[in-house]
């Protein structure tokens, strides 16, 4: 029968339970935000930074629902590594899409076949909060993975950093946007974290973001 952890790792297990609990509950109210606002204004970038949020939320349950499981003893030691797996890579499958989605949309609207990116006031709001809590978040869920010894953590960690260059992107897009008329910016901000998140995408799937130390 699994036993609960010992009381340590219990303490670290909650306090990863309670940041992947912070991180679903900040993405669904700024994934919705992100997108309503995206919408409006014709964003690329700031649809694509709403969308990236709400994979963040789904790989946050994920992973937040591995760490539970943990804590209540209702796993044995050979089934975490597969959970471990499982989480890593539905995270790096959505974070693939996402990309695939910034690529299209983006590109139709460098090619002329899509609206003009309008200004977005609370666009802009939302991203520079988002760069203050983005940030926080990641390294505190990097500390807690880096101390489980957790692979899955470690790489949502890496996804709300990654989160945080998502941010300053659609940021700079959006005010260049809204000083000088430059529309293209938005697009192209939208862009220039596709390699990231490709990258992380790949991670993801591969297994390659479990922690060696």
């Amino acid at each position: 029968m699994p036993r609960p952890p010992d009381s340590a790792r219990g303490t670290l297990l909650r306090h990863g339970v309670i940041l992947e609990g912070a991180t679903v509950g900040w993405n669904i109210v700024e994934g919705v935000i992100a997108v309503s606002a995206g919408a409006i204004a014709s964003s690329v970038a700031l649809i694509g930074f709403g969308v990236d949020s709400f994979v963040e939320t789904a790989s946050g349950a994920v992973v937040g629902w591995r760490l539970r499981a943990e804590l209540n003893g209702h796993v044995v030691e050979e089934r975490i590594e597969d959970l471990e797996r499982r989480a890593g890579r539905i995270a790096g499958t959505l974070l693939l899409g996402l990309a695939i989605y910034v690529v299209i949309d983006a590109g139709r609207r460098l090619l002329g076949f899509g609206a003009e990116a309008q200004e977005s006031r609370v666009g802009i709001a939302l991203t520079a909060i988002s760069l203050v809590v983005m940030p926080f978040l990641g390294w505190a869920k990097l500390r807690t993975a880096r101390a489980l010894r957790s692979g899955a953590l470690r790489a949502d960690a890496y996804e709300t950093i990654a989160c945080s260059w998502l941010s300053l992107t659609t940021l700079l897009g959006l005010l260049l946007n809204a000083a000088f008329g430059w529309w293209w910016a938005d697009p192209l901000a939208a862009l220039a974290i596709v390699p990231l998140v490709v990258r992380e995408g790949l991670e993801g799937l591969r297994g390659e973001c479990r922690d060696s130390n």
